[in-house]
């Protein structure tokens, strides 16, 4: 488990992040046990609070699930899973579209070079 905190974001929010983009890519799937909070903590090496928190956030919005003692798992619904690769993909696009609209970039150019540095990315 890789993730690299920065000093911006609380880290219980970096952990959510990190959870959905798992999801959205696939690395985690649906009914999937992920590890306890206290596993979590020791591995990446955070307050077992904040993973805690963490958790209870992911509940909250139905991303995990906990059945009595058993381990936490992935939804199973895939609509939410649908909607977590949604959310990260138009954040993405948002963020890209408010840095480079300040560089005046005619639309045609900017398809052509978002084009062609994906196909390379993909190429590599």
């Amino acid at each position: 488990m890789q993730l690299k905190f920065n000093n911006r974001d609380p880290v219980y929010v970096q952990v959510i992040r990190y959870f959905k983009e798992q999801m959205a890519s696939g690395t985690l799937t649906a009914g999937q046990e992920i590890p306890s909070r206290r596993e979590l903590a020791n591995k990446l090496k955070i307050n077992p609070n904040t993973a805690q928190r963490a958790y209870k956030e992911m509940e909250e919005e139905g991303l995990i699930y906990t059945e009595g003692n058993l381990p936490s798992k992935v939804t199973k619904d895939e609509n939410k899973m649908n909607a977590v690769r949604n959310e990260l993909l138009m954040d993405a696009v948002d963020t890209f579209v408010q840095s480079v609209r300040p560089i005046n970039v005619s639309m045609e150019e900017l398809i052509h070079l978002v084009t062609d540095k994906y196909s390379k990315e993909i190429g590599d």
